[in-house]
């Protein structure tokens, strides 16, 4: 979807009040996502409960070739837009979604009908159609004492350069048939299995023309006092090739190809639960996937919640409180601006197909989806899921330093855990740097560098060896002296991050100890040393962080420096790169 960053927050003040009467059409999935039913009635004659067992399930059972053939059966619908038929048996979103209905009941039937098809209502006019539905899948978990649930989540619906145009060719192969063949695959596995919470395989439509049928899901889950625990959504997660444009940060150019990696997406930054999250997940992939795989995958964390000028339905979920992330190919087949003129690309045109007939044999014999891109990229969503749906809540703790170098952490709540992980990262990254582990013990000394700042956060380990959840985050000063838990200044400007930038940039100040101050902001710079723009800032006592949106474009170097009542704190230096 095609959306200005501006209104992606306007958008989300409207929606609380766009859709109306928005009932599950099955009212035992409703139940179970509430949390009220008997687990028993949903138990496995073989249940398959180890986390070890259900990721290498899933390893080795998503397959390219099926997730090949649902993507042949949605591009036989020819038009999937949210306004398109809903009445003919083969073409139209109507016809999608009876399809994917249908694929739900049949993995269900496979697997003593342990999945629960259902469809979401909603009341809303859309291309001037006044009613729409969700599809998904309900899981049932085996512990309701905590009722959480996971959402795999991708938009099924799809579109020309008009949004609502329902007789275009619009068979979205990469936009996105390939996010609704990922969830559409991990259905049919991971319905084998059985885990602590429920799991909600998701596929949304109006994604193209405002994120509607995930605002309709979230403001559902808002309204029923649904405990989701997370959502991973799916969109444009199987093709490789760069097209002559791109929604930045993203390719480095036309033909360019890249199989071995995928973006996470996701919003915030210090203390933000969506990005613990994603590091979660990646930390997952590392440690469960990537030992078993031949061919392995970097996932990268990126700094903004999604790409310029674009939007996704992590972003309605996100807008109510609930953690949500977003997975994209590294590369993407246009941009999506099909206003310009010179646009050419195959995103959000008819292009979008699944490949090519090069030798006229009416076989096609060259993808733009690659199936094997997509099989890795479905792996790494179903570990993720998994093992969010083993686990239970998050652990807290507190701190202290103990002398140079020297960090006591004690975990203060949820400590029947024999091991916890503390994850320690420098604020200018988005990943963790390290993982320490303590072992036996509710209280422990940890050796880390000195003289420097941390952002730290904790999760225990079960004894399948699966962690939690991250807690939130602390910003910890592992002193290079003896004046504990002081940095050098009472107020710090820490460096940008990322650096180099892409189009938007972060920039944290830490106030150790609160000032009197009457204004305070961000100077940005050019080499020369002229003004470009300020950014107001507020120095409350902890981490004080303000975003710059400066474009994709912006080359050089940038000086950034922190104003408190007109005198310079500190500067950074910032090198913005394409």
């Amino acid at each position: 979807m095609r959306i200005g960053i501006a209104a992606i927050f306007l958008l989300s003040v409207l929606y609380a009040g766009a859709q109306t009467n928005i009932p599950s059409t099955d009212s035992v999935a409703e139940q179970v996502l509430l949390g009220n039913y008997n687990p028993a009635s949903y138990a496995s004659s073989n249940p398959v409960t180890h986390p070890d067992s259900i990721s290498q399930a899933i390893i080795a059972s998503v397959s390219p070739d099926s997730l090949k053939s649902y993507l042949i059966t949605l591009g036989t619908f020819y038009n999937r837009n949210t306004g398109s038929d809903t009445v003919s048996a083969t073409i139209g979103i109507g016809a999608a979604r009876r399809w994917a209905f249908s694929k739900f009941a049949e993995f269900s039937a496979l697997n003593e009908n342990r999945l629960i098809p259902s469809y979401l209502q909603f009341d809303q006019v859309i291309c001037t159609s006044p009613q729409h539905r969700n599809i998904f899948a309900v899981l049932p978990g085996a512990d309701t004492s905590d009722k959480s649930v996971v959402f795999i989540e991708g938009h099924i619906d799809s579109r020309c350069s008009t949004p609502c145009d329902s007789l275009c060719l619009a068979q979205g192969m990469e936009d996105n048939g390939s996010g609704t063949a990922l969830v559409l695959e991990l259905a049919r596995i991971m319905s084998k299995f059985t885990f602590k919470h429920t799991i909600v395989f998701l596929l949304t439509i109006g994604e193209e023309q405002s994120l509607y049928g995930a605002n309709a899901f979230a403001v559902y889950c808002q309204t029923k006092n649904i405990k989701v625990k997370a959502v991973l959504n799916n969109d444009i997660v199987g093709g490789i090739l760069c097209g002559n444009t791109s929604s930045p940060p993203s390719c480095p150019g036309f033909g360019n190809v890249d199989s071995l990696q995928v973006r996470i997406f996701s919003f915030g930054n210090f203390n933000s639960m969506n990005k613990q999250f994603a590091r979660y997940c990646k930390l997952e992939y590392k440690e469960q996937v990537l030992p078993h795989v031949s061919v392995p995958t970097t996932i990268s964390i990126m700094n903004p919640e999604d790409r310029t000028n674009r939007g996704g339905d992590h972003i309605p979920f996100r807008t109510l409180g609930f953690v949500a992330i977003r997975y994209t190919s590294a590369n993407e087949a246009g941009n999506a601006n099909t206003a310009d003129t010179a646009y050419h690309d195959r995103q959000h045109t008819s292009g979008d197909i699944l490949g090519l007939d090069t030798d006229s044999d009416l076989v096609i014999d060259s993808f733009f989806v690659d199936f094997n891109y997509l099989a890795r990229n479905t792996i790494i969503n179903g570990n993720a899921a998994a093992m969010a749906a083993l686990t239970y809540a998050a652990p807290d703790f507190i701190y202290n330093p103990a002398g140079i170098g020297k960090l006591v952490v004690t975990i203060a709540q949820q400590t029947q855990y024999a091991q916890y992980r503390l994850g320690v990262r420098i604020p200018s990254h988005n990943d963790w740097d390290s993982i320490y582990t303590i072992n036996g013990l509710v209280s422990d000394t940890l050796i880390m560098p000195a003289g420097n700042i941390f952002y730290t956060s904790v999760a225990g380990v079960d004894s399948n060896g699966i962690e939690t959840l991250f807690s939130h985050e602390y910003s910890i000063n592992v002193s290079a002296i003896n004046e504990l838990n002081k940095a050098k200044n009472n107020i710090v400007l820490l460096p940008a991050k990322p650096n180099p930038a892409d189009e938007e940039v972060t920039f944290t100040v830490l106030v150790n100890q609160v000032v009197r101050y009457k204004n305070a902001y961000l100077r940005i710079s050019s080499e020369q040393g002229k003004e470009i723009t300020r950014l107001k800032i507020s120095l409350e006592a902890g981490i004080n962080e303000v975003n710059y949106y400066h474009g994709y474009s912006a080359m050089g170097t940038r000086f950034v420096s922190l104003v408190v009542d007109g005198k310079i704190i500190s500067t950074v230096k910032v090198v913005f790169s394409k």
